[in-house]
This record gives C-alpha cells, sequence and structure tokens, in this order.
C-alpha cells in the first residue's frame, strides 16, 4: 500500500453520454458483455480501462453492485450470507430449463471447464436466445444472492433458480451461474478491480485498497473512489482481512541473505491460521480462507473477551493440552462440524496463539513497524492473563519470538521448536509492515524437511476392499502458475485419510460431481477440495500433461484453510524433480 499518488485514467474514459448510447449500465447484460470483454484481453490496463468505462455508466447503487460481484463476491465482506448454491444444482436447474438430460450436460461441463459457459451454451443452443429478451437488473440479481441465501433446502432453492434462470437470455444465465457459483473467470482479481476503481475515479491506489480493507466491502470503496470521500472512512470489525503470508527459505544461507543483522524467530504452528475480531462485547473467527469459524471453538470468545481495548489479532488455532501441542489430526476431528460435543470439547482442547496485531484501541496497525506491533500485542496479552478466570488460563496465548542475530543459530531453534511439535521456524523482519494478502520476504518459514504439495482434487473413483462404497482414490493437481488457474494433475493418492474422512468427502465430491464414468465409479469433480500431501519424490512423466508424476505420494490431511488460488504451482513441482526440497 505504499502506493500513494493519483493513478491517471487508463487513456481516456469515455464520457458517460457515449458509453451509455449503446448499453444500459444498470442491467446484467451490460454487465455480461463488459465481463466478456475482459476476459477477451490478457492486458491489465486493457481490462482496467473496460472496467472504469462500465463505471462510469453505474448508478451509485449499481456501482456497488458491480464493484462486488467483479470482484468475485456475491455480498461485502463483512456480510456473512452466503447463497450455498452448488455446480450439482446448478445444473439440475439448467437442465430443467432447457430440458436437456443431465446426461448431455455432464461431458460439457468437462468440455467447457465453466459452468457459467455451460449455461449459456446450453440456452443459445435450445433457441432461449430467440425467445427471451434480456430484461435483468443489477438490483434483481442482487435480488436473487439475497432470496437464495435466506431459503433453506435444496429442493426450495432449486425452485428458485428455475423461476429465475425461465426469464434469463443466454447471456445473462451465463453470468447469472457465475455470480451464484462466486467465481466470473474472467482473468479478474480483487487487487485488479481496486486498480480499475483507482484509476477510474483518479483516486490513489493505496487509498481504495486500504477503504477496501477497512470496511471489507470493494462496493463501498468503489462508492467513496468517486464521491472523493476515501479519506473518511475508518476501520470496521467482524469482517475478514486477507493474511500476510511467508516465503520459503531455501537454506539458512537464504536466511541470512534476507534479514537485518537481528530478527525475530518463532516456531511455525501446524494449526489453523485464525483471525480474531474482539469488540463491542463480540469475538468472531476467521481462517486464511476468510470463512467465521467462531461456532467450531466456542472456548476460545470468553478469554479474547478480557482483552482491553478492541482489537484485531492474528495468530494460530492449535490443539493443545496444556504445554503439550496436539497432532493436528486431532484439530481435524472439529473441522466442517456445525456443532462441537462437549465430549469433542473436552478430547481435543484448542488454544489460540496470537502472534501478530492489525489493530488495537482504535488504532490501525498495518504500517507500523513488526517490533511495534509486537510491543503493543505482549502488553494486551499480558492484561488479559492477569483479568482471566483460572479455567481459561492459557487458552489465549502468546508466540515467543526470540531475537536472533546469527543464522546459524537456526538448526538448534529448529530441532527445537520440533521438539514442542511445532513444523518449524518462522523467521521474521523487525521493521516489517503488515501487508495483507502479500506474499513476501519480509517472512520467511522453515518447514520440515519432508517435501510436501498442497493440491486440489480434480477427480475421485471407488476405492477397493473395505472401501469400496467410498470414493477413496483421488487424482489431484497443482495451478499452471500463480497468475494462471489452469490446473495440471500430478499424482493420484489413496492413503492418508481415515474412513470418516472419506465418508463425509464421498458425499461432497456425489453433490459436485462434473462428470461420470463407468456407473459412477470415476467421477471428474468441481475442483475445490484441497489436500496436502508427500511423496517420495517426483519424476518427469507423459501421463499427466504436467510433465510431472508424484511418487508413492500419501495425503497428509485436507487443507480446508487454504483456498484453490493458494495450493502450489508446477514451478514448485518443477523444483522438486530438479532436486530441491523446499516447496
Amino acid at each position: 500500500m505504499a502506493r500513494t499518488k493519483k493513478i491517471a485514467a487508463v487513456e481516456s474514459a469515455p464520457s458517460k453520454s457515449k458509453v451509455t448510447a449503446g448499453r444500459t449500465g444498470g442491467m446484467l447484460e451490460a454487465f455480461a458483455r463488459t465481463a466478456d470483454e475482459v476476459a477477451a484481453t490478457t492486458k491489465k490496463l486493457e481490462k482496467a480501462r473496460l472496467l472504469g468505462a462500465y463505471f462510469h455508466t453505474l448508478s451509485d447503487d449499481d456501482l456497488v453492485r458491480a464493484a462486488r460481484y467483479f470482484a468475485g463476491h456475491q455480498f461485502a465482506l463483512n456480510d456473512a450470507r452466503t447463497t450455498n448454491v452448488g455446480g450439482g444444482m446448478l445444473r439440475d436447474a439448467i437442465g430443467e430449463v432447457t430440458g436437456l438430460e443431465v446426461e448431455n450436460l455432464r461431458p460439457r461441463y468437462v468440455r467447457l471447464g465453466d459452468s457459467g459457459e455451460v449455461a449459456f451454451e446450453a440456452f443459445d443452443e435450445t433457441g432461449r436466445g430467440k425467445v427471451v429478451k434480456p430484461t435483468f437488473t443489477l438490483a434483481e440479481t442482487e435480488s436473487l444472492i439475497e432470496r437464495l441465501s435466506g431459503t433453506r433446502g435444496t429442493k426450495n432453492k432449486r425452485e428458485v433458480l428455475v423461476e429465475a434462470l425461465r426469464r434469463a437470455a443466454p447471456l445473462e444465465a451465463k453470468y447469472l451461474v457465475k455470480l451464484l457459483i462466486g467465481d466470473l473467470r474472467i482473468g479478474l482479481q480483487e487487487g485488479l478491480v481496486e486498480d480499475s476503481i483507482a484509476r477510474a475515479f483518479e483516486r490513489p491506489l493505496a487509498q481504495v485498497a486500504r477503504v477496501n480493507m477497512l470496511a471489507g466491502d470493494v462496493g463501498e470503496a468503489a462508492l467513496c473512489a468517486r464521491r472523493d470521500e476515501l479519506a473518511g472512512v475508518s476501520m470496521r470489525l467482524f469482517h475478514p482481512i486477507k493474511f500476510m503470508l511467508a516465503t520459503a527459505a531455501a537454506d539458512l544461507a537464504d536466511v541470512a541473505r534476507t534479514m537485518p543483522a537481528e530478527f525475530f524467530v518463532e516456531d511455525k504452528f501446524d494449526g489453523i491460521r485464525g483471525q480474531a475480531h474482539v469488540g463491542q462485547g463480540r469475538v468472531a473467527l476467521f481462517t486464511r480462507t476468510l470463512d467465521e469459524v467462531t461456532h467450531r471453538f466456542p472456548e476460545l470468545p470468553a478469554p479474547l473477551k478480557h482483552l482491553s481495548t478492541d482489537a484485531i489479532l492474528d495468530g494460530e488455532i492449535l490443539p493443545a493440552r496444556g504445554a503439550q501441542i496436539l497432532p493436528f489430526a486431532e484439530l481435524q476431528k472439529r473441522l466442517g462440524r456445525k456443532t462441537v460435543s462437549d465430549e469433542l470439547l473436552a478430547e481435543v482442547p484448542v488454544v489460540f496463539v496470537a502472534y501478530d496485531l492489525l489493530y488495537a484501541d482504535g488504532r490501525v496497525m498495518f504500517d507500523e513497524p513488526l517490533a511495534e506491533r509486537r510491543r503493543v500485542l505482549e502488553s494486551l496479552i499480558a492484561k488479559a492473563d492477569e483479568k482471566a478466570a483460572e479455567k481459561n488460563a492459557g487458552t489465549l496465548r502468546l508466540s515467543a519470538a526470540k531475537r536472533v542475530g546469527d543464522a546459524n543459530e537456526l538448526d538448534a531453534e529448529f530441532d527445537a521448536a520440533r521438539s514442542r511439535g511445532n513444523e518449524g521456524l518462522m523467521i521474521k523482519d523487525p521493521r516489517s509492515s503488515y501487508k495483507p494478502g502479500k506474499r513476501g520476504r519480509e517472512w520467511l518459514k522453515l518447514k520440515r524437511a519432508l517435501a510436501t504439495l498442497d493440491v486440489v482434487v480434480t477427480s475421485v473413483e471407488v476405492g477397493h476392499g473395505k472401501r469400496r462404497n467410498l470414493l477413496s482414490d483421488y487424482t489431484f493437481a497443482v495451478r499452471r502458475a500463480a497468475e494462471d488457474a489452469e490446473l495440471l494433475n500430478v499424482g493420484k493418492a489413496y492413503s492418508g485419510l481415515t474412513d470418516a474422512e472419506l465418508a463425509e468427502l464421498t458425499d461432497w465430491f456425489r453433490a459436485h460431481t462434473l462428470q461420470e464414468f463407468a456407473h459412477g465409479r470415476v467421477r471428474v469433480v468441481e475442483p475445490k477440495i484441497v489436500l496436502e500431501v508427500t511423496f517420495d519424490r517426483v519424476q518427469e512423466s507423459k501421463r499427466h500433461r504436467s510433465g510431472y508424476a508424484l511418487r508413492f505420494p500419501r495425503i497428509l490431511r485436507r487443507r480446508d484453510d487454504k483456498s484453490v488460488e493458494e495450493i502450489d504451482t508446477l514451478d514448485a513441482v518443477r523444483r522438486l524433480a530438479e532436486g530441491n526440497d523446499e516447496v
């Protein structure tokens, strides 16, 4: 957020009258045509120009809606509602409206790889474009999303979907489906939407990004930019803020080259990254995927309420009994549950270990150096410990941050961290600011020597023996690149998950199947389930389009705390194949 100069508009944005001459901005069709134009170019400046021109055609209310939708949000981040509409439900609704059988639609999902594109093709082929004219507005789109979020039951939701899609022309159907999935797939990320807003209204990008972060709503940031009201927005609690990320250090020499003369060293915990918002007598916990998980950890709000001020803490949710950190597998028993029984609370107790501070006592601390953030955090935790009841003692903890001046000391620190049940080390520059959503070299991580990859499941098969009724054999993929979302398969794993986990995933995969083969024994599925896998080595292979295959892969765990955007890339696989064991 260091960029503070005003951004000049890309070329010259068309005047409002010129743009609206052939297009009514508040119609979903206009949004869709702009989205198609954005998808058709790989040039970021051209994408920004197209968005900026479109933003100028919109009313204030529609500007807010469009900015959210282009950023991939159905609602503002400060609004916890979801539509809970899956691919299977959409496929059934498309089939009912178009008259096409599921067997006709499934191959299209495999060929096109996008539910919205399938909807467009199905609506176009069945002639709906000739009999249905575009009538949807952005306001009606918002009403549909809100209605779906408030509708309970698969049958009832499908009825709402069918009712809406019967009104839709092919292009409208394409983007209604994309918006309900929550993924436009037009080569647009939230940062580029922020950049487009800044250029369109000639405001500093740093201010636009900051307001989006503080308010948790890119739509509000767009409106404030139009009205020149960016400076008046303050921090609002209870919406997730993107986490700052670390980069893997190649070796100790890499640490010595990167860090200043003295740096912080902490244990790298093997838990769930957690962000705690505390204020107004309320506590909310968010994960790296920006989901709220407060209900899964009912023992954590009480000690966090002992903080002496409103605050946002960055830390880790860990399974622990006293000083002993429990294996991550124990924590998995509590994930994905709507309610946590008293028995499970006793069996798998958790703690919140805080290691950074984003906001406290009305003070936004992102731009403060880490050393100062730690100083304030240590004071907050110490005061909370004094106030805490004995039964909560130790549930809220502060990470131990040691100042080290010689990278050669890290071998001993690493061994000590592992002996405490943790993954390895975090090495942090005391001068570093907090950069939400960014991965830089101001924070480095040293993990276990065992090579691992984060991957996403692309297809599943029925198992054998006692698992013959479960979908237990998973083919998985990495991204082609950080900026390229194409998925490339690199292996297939059969082991590592419990039967209970496989049963839960089997239900999920059946509900999110894109295509079936061999009477349902093999299924291409929506790529949403992230796994951490380990393996003996990486070898070149013609079996997969990636050009590589993992030898003897094994599943270490599900990574519900990670999104598909965060899985490893082909470059990480390539480096492992070349003999570099650090991912």
